[in-house]
């Protein structure tokens, strides 16, 4: 207790011996103290910087002010001084919203310690040279974008010059070639620089934009010949939005722009605030400091490509045509400034999708306070907002800018499932703001079915199955009840038929049917709810039903091969008595069975039934290619309900051998076809295409291992042989397709001819030939790509006949070697020369 009263034992109020009070304890503590933690001064800037601007609670501009004089102050500390500067450079093409930011501090530090900016200056010019030389233009745009926001302290021309530099050769590169993307991609980083320099501190610079532009508008207003095979959208349609490539976009915008004084609103001026204000409690720098020369930098003719593969790119919004405007509409440049780096900040970030999320949820930080409404705000809300107030959500942007990415083409930069996970990310951190806003990007991707491209259409899928099986596949599946009276080949039953077996397929089918309305539960099967699906030669029935049951046994028991040939010998005498043509194909169909049933626990009891009797499967190919095709048969129909562990299985015997890709593709689009209505099928398209990517993948490691250096003959021939042979596959692989699928987009079909009343005009016609003309589409795009990787892989490969070089045989080199080795105990071993005599 902190007070102590002794009271006497006389009678109660009687005069007993006065109270005494002991205050020790509030005079003095004995409770162990803590230790007091002085954070040193390094981990304070490294904190300051890592932070900066990342909450509305405090002002950037505060903070840069305390680094810049921090460091300024203790410039002396080579900790401090080497730990902002190297931070700074990172952050710079880690964080880009940063950038502006982290300029800031620059130019205040300028007027403090000129020294310190003169160092960070050359560590950046030393970087921007090396990412040139590498090829790295998105870390190039990013240097070059810190650069442009510190103008002001450049002498002369400053970053134009660059710009000039890059410009020039971008024109080479066109001249050479009109179908060039690299010189694109130089013009891209030009326009996404000018910007910065225009939002600066520096005035007087407008003629040198403007002329900049002028030359620029040659490259970027001429459409690329690939920008229509990476178009979103497969099938015209005139209330289909327009898409623009993202260069010819930014230079369209740019040009608006100019012709009203550069405005920029959205870019944040930091440097503006610090000037306009005046400290009272501390004293300002000496003034705004010296100016410096660019950083020399050399850009090396040819440009190198660098190690990302280049494509056009167009900008894609799910939020275009809404009612109310939730994103910066195209006609301003905010949307191109706000896209582009976001769109860095997510492939960036690829290893921490935490991180990513949450500058996607803070991206209202990062750039004007007066450009966003305030987050979560109901889109019905939107109505309310008085005057010419902006309407954009910043929770709106930055999913648009995730699902620029999921649906980029030819391909993202990074696993789809990436993607995906920044999205459910987003929904967790802020789930209030985010849900209203991906339920708007799902009902416009979900309308857009129809003409959106067929493989962006199956990254819809899977990301919608994927996203609601993270949060207890709740959605308002009864918004779409209207569409279940469409006949199956249509995109929206097609989707909502994939969404509902994808769904089956990362849970179980009674819990699936217990989120949706009752209209739905007639496409969740009696078959779908079946563990185990029921084994066909079980029913007395079916063909060759005694021999099939025996079979299954024998695999149950784990027989050998010489116990169950006479079974399929039995078989295959009794379909020769019934006329069949080909009587390994109900022997392979009850064997096939047999083993999905034995294996039907799980995959890794089925792989274990397949590893048992790979030999006999992959003796049936050679006899026999229908054969070959049954295997497929037999395990589509066993799973016929749960098609998605079909596709897994076959997945596993195209890993053995077992089956090859051309029979995959023959099995679906020749065998199966069914007038094109197979198109529609989502568990189809998936089969096909992971089936392409097998061969796909295959070539490429072959093109990696025919063009890695220090390689000669006879390594080269044995490789380009087989590069040869690989590709002449693929090629084959591809043709066939496209012969497939070209009469069902044009409607020449002959089981589309067939049905009906032959006419081919029937309501369903119309969208089988808009299925094929996707698949076609899709295809093509697929083969260009591969041809586009091999041809530019092999541009810098070692030629056939390449011999390595001699070794000298020179005894006085030999001599020399040995006499300026250090010594070293010997161990019986040899040193092994490399392949150019060095050890």
């Amino acid at each position: 207790m902190a007070d102590f009263e002794r009271r006497s034992n006389g009678p109660r109020g009687g005069g007993g011996v006065r109270k005494k009070r002991y205050r020790d304890d509030d005079d003095f503590d004995r409770r162990p103290q803590r230790r007091r933690y002085e954070e040193p001064l390094v981990v304070k800037v490294r904190r300051q910087l890592l932070t900066i601007a990342e909450s509305a609670a405090r002002r950037p501009e505060d903070d840069a002010k305390s680094i810049a004089k921090t460091v300024a102050e203790h410039y002396d500390d080579e900790e401090i001084k080497k730990t902002f500067i190297d931070l700074t450079l990172d952050l710079i093409v880690e964080q880009p919203l940063k950038i502006p930011f982290l300029a800031t501090i620059a130019l205040v530090a300028n007027g403090y310690k000129p020294e310190l900016v003169a160092e960070l200056l050359k560590e950046t010019g030393e970087n921007l040279q090396r990412y040139i030389d590498l090829g790295g233009w998105r870390e190039v745009k990013l240097l070059l974008r810190f650069l442009g926001c510190l103008q002001s302290i450049f002498e002369g021309e400053g970053v134009f010059a660059i710009l000039e530099e890059l410009f020039a050769r971008a024109v080479d590169l066109q001249t050479t070639s009109s179908e060039d993307l690299l010189g694109l991609e130089l013009v891209k980083v030009i326009l996404f620089t000018i910007p910065y320099i225009m939002a600066s501190s520096v005035t007087g610079f407008e003629p040198q934009a403007s002329a900049l532009l002028e030359k620029t508008d040659i490259i970027a207003s001429t459409p690329h010949t690939l920008v229509d095979l990476v178009n979103p959208f497969a099938i015209k349609n005139s209330s289909e939005q327009t898409v623009e490539s993202v260069i010819g976009l930014l230079q369209r915008q740019l040009q608006d722009e100019s012709t009203r004084g550069w405005e920029l609103t959205c870019i944040p001026r930091p440097w503006k605030v610090m000037q306009e204000e005046t400290a009272a409690d501390e004293p300002a720098p000496a003034g705004p400091g010296p100016k410096y020369s660019f950083p020399d930098i050399k850009v090396p003719s040819p440009v190198p490509n660098g190690p990302r593969a280049l494509f056009p790119e167009v900008y894609l919004s799910v939020y275009a045509n809404q009612e109310m405007e939730t994103v910066p509409p195209t006609s301003d440049i905010s949307s191109s400034l706000l896209r582009d780096a976001l769109v860095d900040t997510i492939n960036i970030l690829d290893y921490n999708r935490i991180a990513a999320a949450k500058f996607l949820i803070d991206v209202d930080c990062y750039f004007s306070h007066n450009i966003f409404v305030k987050r979560a705000t109901p889109f019905d809300k939107l109505r309310d907002i008085a005057g010419d107030r902006s309407t954009w959500k910043p929770e709106d942007v930055a999913v648009d800018a995730v699902f620029s990415q999921l649906f980029q083409l030819p391909t993202p930069h990074h696993k789809l499932v990436y993607h995906h996970s920044v999205l459910t990310e987003c929904c967790k951190i802020a789930p209030a703001a985010i849900a209203p806003s991906l339920g708007r990007a799902i009902r416009f991707l979900y309308g857009s079915l129809e003409t959106i491209d067929l493989d962006l259409g199956h990254r819809f899928l899977d990301w919608f199955a994927h996203h609601l099986s993270n949060f207890g596949f709740t959605w308002k599946w009864s918004e779409w009840i209207g569409d279940l009276d469409l006949p199956e080949v249509h995109p929206k039953m097609a989707f909502i038929i994939g969404a509902l077996d994808k769904e089956i397929r990362l849970s179980f089918a009674q819990r699936i049917r217990g989120t949706l309305p009752d209209p739905y539960h007639h496409l969740i099967t009696e078959g779908k709810e079946k563990d185990t699906p029921d084994f066909k030669y079980a029913s007395d029935a079916t063909p060759y039903s005694k021999e099939g049951k025996e079979i299954m046994q024998l695999i149950r028991k784990k027989a050998i091969d010489e116990e169950i040939q006479p079974l399929i010998d039995a078989i295959e005498e009794q379909a020769k008595s019934l006329g069949v043509e080909d009587p390994m194909l109900p022997s392979t169909d009850a064997f096939v069975t047999s083993i999905c049933f034995v294996g039907s626990k799980s995959l890794s009891h089925v792989l274990s039934c397949i590893e048992r009797n790979k030999e006999r499967l992959l003796a049936i190919g050679p006899k026999s290619a229908s054969a070959r095709r049954q295997i497929i048969t037999s395990t589509m129909e066993y799973w016929a309900d749960q098609p998605g562990i079909a596709i897994n299985i076959i997945d596993k015997l195209l890993n053995y051998t077992i089956l090859t890709p051309l029979s995959v593709i023959e099995w679906a689009l020749i065998d199966n076809l069914a007038a094109g209505t197979i198109l529609a099928k989502t568990h189809i398209y998936e089969m096909v295409s992971a089936t392409v990517g097998k061969v796909t993948n295959r070539l490429r490691q072959i093109v990696a291992a025919r063009t890695q250096p220090g390689l000669y003959e006879p390594q080269l021939s044995v490789l380009n042989e087989t590069l040869t042979r690989e590709q002449a596959d693929m090629r084959s692989l591809f043709k066939l397709i496209e012969d497939t699928i070209i009469s069902v987009a044009s409607g020449s079909n002959d089981g589309m001819m067939e049905r009906g009343d032959s006419s081919g005009t029937l309501p369903e016609d119309e969208v089988i030939r808009q299925w094929g003309q996707r698949w076609l589409r899709t295809f093509r795009r697929k083969a260009a790509v591969e041809e586009s990787f091999i041809a530019e892989a092999m541009a810098t490969a070692a030629p056939i006949g390449t011999m390595a070089p001699a070794v000298s045989e020179d005894p006085s080199a030999s001599t020399t070697t040995m006499t300026d080795a250090p010594d070293a105990p010997a161990d019986g071993d040899l040193d092994v020369a490399d392949v150019d005599g060095t050890l």
